[in-house]
């Protein structure tokens, strides 16, 4: 998640300072990515270091000593083009699961069996939350909150049927490689009885061709 452009965002609709953007922010997202109010002046600096956000007045607040922010021109262009360019999945974010998953597999004396499974409890306890939540919710009020609640609830089935297959994955792997260890690479397989008896030059060959007959 962009907090720079959901900062330009929300000053697209009107001035505001840096404790009425947060509330705005968590209040429009469901509160699903708390936001430290020391991030979002962090932010506010940088956006009016690069000419997207200036100071407006401050005529009308209590304070008039609190810093209100208003987007620049460019500051309005640039939110512009971020609504009409989608989201890249190029550079995907880190993936905290998919790393400790892949660790997992590589180093000794980790349970994998076990990390999935606690994973899939885990998950499984989240979607049951996101739908309670989601149950609770007003269809007509809570839009932008349901939205993001089916969001919440997709990823997190997606990363159930994910798990589902990193275990089919490492039976598959499991059955591999018990294969390989039964059989040495370039020995031939093991004869059974029939095998040995037809194979040219047994003492009993001969005897097993004319019985044949």
């Amino acid at each position: 998640m962009s907090i720079r452009h959901g900062l330009l965002a929300l000053l697209a609709e009107r001035p505001m300072y840096g404790y009425q953007l947060r509330a705005e922010f968590e209040t429009r997202t469901g509160s699903t990515w708390p936001l430290n109010i020391g991030q979002v002046y962090t932010t506010l600096q940088r956006l009016e270091r690069d000419g997207l956000v200036e100071p407006a007045d401050t005529a009308g607040y209590a304070d008039d000593q609190t810093a209100v922010y208003q987007l620049t021109e460019t500051g309005r262009a640039e939110t512009e083009k971020w609504w009409s360019a989608p989201v890249t999945r190029h550079a995907p974010a880190r993936d905290e699961l998919a790393i400790k998953l892949a660790l997992a597999v590589t180093l000794p004396g980790v349970d994998v069996q076990a990390v999935v499974q606690r994973q899939r409890t885990e998950t499984m306890r989240a979607v049951q939350q996101y739908t309670r939540l989601s149950r609770r919710a007003d269809e007509a009020n809570d839009t932008a909150w349901l939205l993001v609640l089916d969001s919440l609830v997709f990823a997190a089935e997606a990363e159930i049927r994910w798990l589902d297959h990193v275990e089919a994955r490492l039976e598959r792997t499991a059955r591999r490689a018990a294969r390989t260890d039964a059989s040495p690479s370039g020995a031939p397989p093991p004869a059974t009885p029939t095998t040995a008896l037809s194979s040219p030059g047994h003492p009993d060959a001969a005897t097993t061709e004319k019985s044949g007959r």
